[in-house]
């Protein structure tokens, strides 16, 4: 069975980008459009990565991140942030919510095979 990971994205061109990107390796793909929407379906999909962008409506990213470390089933869940935001403070502010890793946009997309694949094994090493 392949690794489930949840896109959270609420650009669909972005979404589909990380798609394109992902979909040859076999991961099984779920997405959402915000972090409220991530939130309430993470029970349901059970990811074993969270990809999640910064700025989008209803719920953004780092807010996700420090609700997803309060779920107890999921709270080593790896979430990778995927984003335009690039400064220091902004990467600080991830990791201080939880944060695994820090990609950002325009992405190169055999770079963001590589970080998945490195966290999903990183993951499975750990189980």
């Amino acid at each position: 069975m392949s690794a489930r990971i949840l896109v959270v994205e609420d650009s669909r061109v972005m979404r589909q980008m990380v798609r394109t990107a992902l979909e040859p390796d076999g991961y099984d793909l779920h997405e959402r459009e915000d972090g409220r929407q991530a939130l309430d379906a993470i029970p349901s999909v059970a990811p074993a990565l969270v990809i999640t962008d910064v700025n989008m409506p209803e719920m953004d990213g780092l807010s996700l991140v420090r609700a997803i470390r309060t779920l107890a089933p999921f709270r080593f869940v790896p979430v990778l942030v995927l984003t335009t935001e690039s400064g220091d403070d902004m990467k600080r502010a991830g990791r201080a919510a939880g944060a695994t890793g820090w990609i950002v946009k325009p992405f190169d997309p055999n770079q963001l095979r590589e970080v998945v694949a490195r966290v999903l094994r990183a993951r499975a090493a750990r189980r």
